[in-house]
């Protein structure tokens, strides 16, 4: 497709341009906070655990509450018989969000290569937030507390979930190229740890009059913002008629080069029938196939590596306020903030180690070193002592050094793998490199949910520790 001669007389500024248009900015900005709700109703659900299961346990019974008949359907609340119970079965829970979740991740990533990129993410933002409504609010006000329904809408919450993040990337990969990759992929995939820090902010904020309203502010923010992605996002730059990634801009230089200096450009700007919507319909690129994805360089390599990462930093994701109440006895409200320096650390660990590795060009001697320093890090939280300021500390460091690679894989790495040279003749593979990569590495985080919950239960916390200094 023909450029307009506006564009095609500036070749360096157009590659200037390309990056700093409004247009950029605003694509930055709306899918870091799409993700960030999505993130922020997860969450929810980490944060209110403690409030859960004592709803769940004998020692905490709605008597205010009218009888219904049956009893058992409409106003038992007792689903377990001790608080131990319960909390295996919020692990098992958070295990089968992930195993569904990691599933939907591999459709999502094919899907979104296909379909529009906008509506898959704003149907799933949606659909999310009413499922979190129903699981979290409406079985609260109605007195509903049934295993396999919680089950159920774990189950669907996962794959609805897993259409984001596949998309965001996809997007983000469509407006900004390689060069300085690494630093805006590493400050923009802070959008999961900001969401963690909203959510939590949110749940410590209404927690006082219920659980249920945790979840209800969560699910109505989450709901407004799939609105707004669905009527105010531009999926890449050749809908508003910016010359596409990967083109080759020697060509246009070389032309701009030996065109006459006083050229007539009346013919280009006479060109009335111009548009920027216009597409190639010739030259569309096909979506690549699943085991094709899965043979490109590095993509199993580090699906794997990130498998392991995933799992430990899920793990902190899900348990630390409730490891924070249950093993120093503070209150909940008080651990879901402190739980925020994990992410604050994630966030400046992210953007720090991206901006590294794009000056020496090179990704994977960043995470190795990095995570050598987790270790210690794992090592010295696992025995921080009673103190809120060196606990703080301490769990901003490992963070730091966990949340940052992990960032790095999920976000710059996963657009490195799908904009390789091998599928530059198919452009459509971001998505669902990207599934493949967060997909396995929440299979590996899923089945670690539940390892944590039973070697807690069995082993204490400190064995937890020296499970995730394995991972």
């Amino acid at each position: 497709m023909a450029l307009p001669g506006s564009l095609r007389r500036q070749p360096a500024d157009r590659g200037l341009v390309s990056h700093c248009t409004h247009h950029h900015i605003v694509v930055f900005l709306l899918t870091f906070f799409s993700y960030s709700l999505l993130h922020a109703s997860r969450k929810t659900f980490s944060n209110v655990k403690v409030s859960i299961s004592s709803q769940w346990t004998p020692s905490c019974l709605n008597s205010t509450t009218p009888e219904l008949r049956p009893y058992e359907l409409w106003n038992s609340s007792h689903l377990f018989p001790n608080a131990e119970e319960a909390t295996l079965f919020l692990g098992t829970l958070d295990t089968i969000f992930l195993f569904s979740y990691a599933m939907g991740l591999f459709v999502s990533g094919i899907v979104g290569d296909r379909l529009n990129l906008r509506w898959v993410l704003s149907f799933g933002m949606c659909s999310s937030a009413l499922v979190v409504f129903f699981f979290g609010t409406l079985t609260e006000w109605l007195h509903f507390y049934n295993k396999w329904f919680y089950c159920c809408l774990w189950v669907v919450n996962g794959l609805l979930q897993s259409t984001g993040w596949p998309c965001v990337v996809a997007v983000m990969g469509n407006w900004f190229g390689k060069a300085g990759r690494g630093f805006v992929f590493g400050l923009w995939s802070a959008c999961a740890s900001v969401g963690n820090i909203l959510g939590a902010f949110l749940a410590s904020c209404v927690l006082k009059y219920g659980y249920e309203y945790a979840f209800l502010v969560t699910a109505s923010v989450q709901f407004a913002g799939g609105v707004i992605v669905f009527f105010g996002l531009v999926t890449s730059p050749k809908e508003v008629g910016l010359p596409e990634l990967g083109a080759d801009e020697d060509d246009s230089v070389e032309e701009d080069a030996n065109r006459p200096l006083m050229g007539n450009d009346d013919a280009d700007d006479d060109d009335r029938n111009y548009s920027i919507q216009a597409a190639d319909t010739d030259n569309q690129p096909k979506a690549i196939g699943f085991f094709q994805a899965c043979c490109l360089p590095g993509v199993v390599l580090y699906s794997l590596a990130y498998a392991c990462l995933k799992l430990v930093n899920y793990s902190f994701f899900f348990w630390l306020p409730f490891y924070l109440s249950n093993n120093f006895g503070w209150k909940e409200a008080e651990a879901d903030q402190l739980s925020i320096w994990y992410d604050v650390g994630g966030i400046i660990g992210g953007t720090i180690q991206g901006l590294i590795s794009d000056v020496l060009q090179k990704r994977a001697p960043v995470l190795a070193i990095s995570l050598l320093f987790a270790v210690g890090s794992l090592f010295g939280y696992s025995r921080s002592p009673n103190s809120k300021p060196i606990n703080a500390v301490i769990m901003a460091i490992t963070g730091f050094f966990i949340g940052g690679p992990s960032n790095m894989i999920s976000s710059a790495i996963s657009a490195d793998l799908g904009r390789q040279d091998l599928v530059k003749g198919s452009s459509e593979a971001l998505a669902t490199v990207t599934g493949i990569v967060d997909g396995t590495g929440s299979i590996g985080a899923a089945v670690g949910q539940y390892l944590v919950s039973l070697i807690q239960e069995n082993l204490g916390w400190m064995w937890v520790f020296y499970f995730f200094i394995l991972m």
